[in-house]
């Protein structure tokens, strides 16, 4: 009789050591053509990789013992360099093909005016782009930790096995993301409790996003990070895990998409030097309905995780890796 050899119990150090060289190796393969600048894709990917190994690198500080230079302040620095980039090409795109086709030929012609400008300002940020490739601290960065991933170093904490401390690595930030002041966007109290204002209409959400958009803004950078931490770890969870990651995911892009639309209004009216409304009132009115619709499918998810058993049930769903 033989007896079935028992799997190997995944440490933390392993998992980390493995998620570390997965982002870093995906940031490599899209160098060149980022270099290159051929590739807007290319550009995207890195981008993600830059972010996803920045998450990696500072959520397991407490397993394994990097060089100085790999640190989430580089990492972060050329990551934001590449989404400068990113965000140009991004912002052309939903001009030349979201907006542009619905717009009156004198409003066509204006946009042209921002198209150039926006020409001009790529420039400059591929030039700083393809100067951060030149910069020794990310040359040091590439060497030091291609040298790393051959010969790992571990804290005496990497020895744990991974379901172990999971809880303990997601909760935090989790805690972080319900307890951010961006839920409270568009709510008032009623007898000591929370109720959140339906039925606004267009003029009344606009208000609430020239005052509160930075919250909601911030509220959506902690839903980034949350996800980002979350899906290091999806091997170990479930249906339920998953579905709240959805969620989770889902607060981003809607809270996303209407940041993009004030950013995009923000930015016709520098580069035009002049208020939305007057050279581009069509455009206008497009952004104003799509920050409108946004906000419905926002609100929804905001009273979702305004009731306690949902918040718990994530709680719960990340106390129990399989």
């Amino acid at each position: 009789m033989t007896l079935a050899a028992q799997p190997k119990v995944k440490t933390l150090g392993d998992y980390a050591c493995e998620g570390i060289e997965k982002h870093f190796k995906k940031i490599l393969k899209y160098e060149t053509l980022v270099k290159k600048d051929e590739d807007p894709e290319a550009l995207h990917q890195m981008r993600v990789g830059m972010r996803r190994l920045r998450t990696a690198v500072s959520r397991f500080s407490v397993a394994v013992t990097l060089p100085k230079v790999v640190s989430d302040k580089n990492i972060g620095k050329i990551a934001r360099c590449l989404g400068n980039l990113r965000d140009l090409d991004v912002l052309k795109e939903a001009l030349k093909t979201n907006y542009e086709p619905h717009l009156t030929p004198k409003e066509q012609k204006s946009l042209q005016i921002a198209f150039d400008a926006l020409g001009k300002q790529r420039k400059d940020a591929l030039s700083d782009v393809q100067a951060i490739f030149k910069d020794e601290r990310y040359k040091s960065l590439k060497q030091e930790m291609k040298q790393w991933l051959e010969e790992p170093t571990y804290q005496p904490l990497a020895s744990v096995a991974i379901q172990k401390v999971l809880p303990d690595l997601l909760l935090p930030e989790v805690s972080q993301f319900l307890l951010h002041q961006g839920w409270l966007v568009g709510t008032e109290l009623r007898d000591s409790k929370l109720v959140i204002c339906k039925g606004l209409d267009a003029e009344e959400i606009e208000k609430e996003l020239a005052i509160n958009g930075e919250k909601l803004h911030s509220l959506r950078k902690q839903a980034k990070r949350v996800r980002y931490q979350m899906e290091l770890f999806t091997d170990f969870y479930g249906e339920s895990y998953a579905s709240y990651l959805a969620d989770v995911k889902n607060i981003q892009d809607i809270l996303g998409s209407i940041q993009d639309s004030v950013v995009l209004a923000e930015w016709l009216e520098n580069a035009l030097s002049s208020e939305i409304q007057a050279q581009l009132p069509t455009l206008a009115a497009i952004l104003a309905e799509n920050r409108y619709q946004l906000w419905q499918q926002w609100q929804p998810l905001q009273q979702k995780y305004g009731k306690g058993e949902n918040r718990q049930g994530l709680h719960l769903a990340i106390l129990q890796p399989t």
